[in-house]
Parts: C-alpha cells; structure tokens; sequence
C-alpha cells in the first residue's frame, strides 16, 4: 500500500522494556479494512492511524490485530511523541472515539520528549456480580484473595477495565488463566481494555498485570488507558489523595519492564506521564 509505518515503544523502564506500537501519520485514506489489515501485519497490541486533523490536533483511531479498539493509551503516548519529534513539542488535543485526550509533550535536558496525557473524564461502576464470580474463576481467584478496602469495580477513563487488586503477593505473581474464555467475557462484558489485576507494593507504588488476550498477546507490558483506570479507581475507592503520584510497574511477567507514572487530581480527567522510543 505504500504507507510508512512508524514502530516506537512507550513507557519502556529499561532498554528492551515497554509496549511498542505501531504508529501510521498519514492514513485519512485508508477504509477500516486496510487498517486492520496494517495492525495485523504490525502484530502489536495496538497500532494508531492519524485519519484527520482538528485546530488543536490529530483524529486518531486505533486497531488491535483482532478489532478496532475505542482508546489506547500507550499508542497514544507514542504518537504524541512522534509528532512532537516532527513538529515540536506542545500541547495538542487528540480527538478519539472516547473523547478528547490532552497531550503535554515537552523536552528533558536530554533532549528526550517526554509527554503528559490527560485521560478524558472517568467514571467507575459495580461489576455485575455473576461476571464477577467468573472472572474470579477463570483467574483461579475467590473473593477472599481480593485485597480488603479494594473492591472490584469496572473503571473507565478511555476503556472500562475491571480493576481487582490482590493482597498476596506470591498470588499476584503466579495466577494464571485461559486466554480464550477470558477474550470471550471481555467482549461480552465490552472491556475493550484490559483486565487490570493490581499488587500494592508502597503507600502509592502498585505493580499491575494487564490481561489481554488478543491473538498471540496474553499481557500487556505497559498499559496507559488502564494506567489512567487504575489513577480513577483509586480516587474512587479513597486509596489516593488528591495531587497523589502513583507509580505503576508493569510488564515484569512477559519481559518488558515497564513504568507508568499516575497523577490524579481531585476531579476530572487523570494524567499519565511517559516517553517512547523508535524501535529499530
């Protein structure tokens, strides 16, 4: 097709760590078929596509190898600062299918682009409770592995992601699940993130397991959408202070460390902090 695909890694905690995502700048021309077709050939998590532009910014959509997605975050990360590389940095507004997503690219004394993204506005809810019951099953868990003052609740700042934070930390490390009837009951369930699984490991420091069965991929190595999620849920739940920088550890389990820094406000949208490299 002749379209120049980008290939950066977002959120990347040391050289080989993050989540790499595949970035197209120009793809206004190209049908939903093309572009699922381009993130297949990627076989990353998620690929962005710059389809327009708008005074302020980009329209970005997003595709995983297997559907379009409404959000991703770490995709997001890297493009802003792909952009940023190429028409310097600033503050820009990504249009998306879950809303408008602020983007604060600015530049280390490294001359390394470091960006800032500002979650659309949050919300949370119970989980249904049958769904509950078995997506602890199909986790191996019960609800008394669930760690006490943090229930489980679906939490949204670009994605839903059910949010289950465990007390044990040998559990945490060593659960494991089916791919197949997870993907199925997160499409029924439409978690069209990831399933967000949280060990607390300072006053503010969690390390998180995104499960996200999508082709050959079972976890996600850096998360932004759930990263932002987890800022929300925690908000919700009075395990933060407003002003509070939370950091999230991720990407231990598949060989990607990665790290995701998480201011929450008092209200509104939260911000997720990170850079990215291109992948050579």
């Amino acid at each position: 097709m002749g379209i120049e695909i980008l290939r950066y890694t977002a959120f990347a905690a040391e050289p080989g760590g993050g989540n790499p995502a595949g970035l197209v700048l120009d793809a206004a021309a190209l049908s939903d078929d093309e572009m699922l077709a381009i993130a297949r050939q990627v076989g990353y998590p998620e690929t962005a596509f710059v389809v327009g532009a708008t005074a302020t910014g980009p329209r970005v959509r997003y595709f995983s190898p297997g559907a379009e997605v409404p959000f991703c975050g770490h995709a997001t990360v890297a493009l802003g600062v792909a952009i940023a590389e190429r028409e310097g940095v600033r503050t820009r507004v990504f249009t998306t299918a879950a809303g408008p997503v602020s983007l604060d690219a600015t530049t280390g004394a490294d001359g390394t682009v470091q960006v800032a993204m500002t979650s659309v506005e949050p919300d949370s809810r119970a989980v249904d409770p049958g769904r509950l019951t078995r997506l602890l099953d199909l986790l191996g868990l019960v609800p008394g592995d669930v760690a006490e003052g943090f229930p489980v609740l679906e939490s949204f700042a670009g994605n839903w992601h059910p949010v289950v934070v465990l007390h044990d930390r040998e559990l945490f490390h060593q659960f494991r699940f089916d791919p197949a009837p997870l993907a199925a009951l997160k499409q029924e369930s439409g978690w069209h993130g990831t399933v967000t699984v949280l060990h607390r490991t300072g006053e503010r420091e969690y390390e998180a397991r995104n499960l996200f069965p999508v082709g050959r991929i079972t976890e996600d190595p850096a998360t932004g959408s759930a990263a932002a999620a987890t800022g929300a849920y925690l908000r919700e739940v009075g395990a933060v202070a407003a002003g509070d920088r939370v950091t999230i550890r991720q990407g231990r389990h598949v060989g990607r460390p990665s790290v995701l820094l998480v201011d929450v406000p008092a209200s509104g949208g939260i911000t997720v902090t990170g850079t990215a490299t291109p992948i050579e």
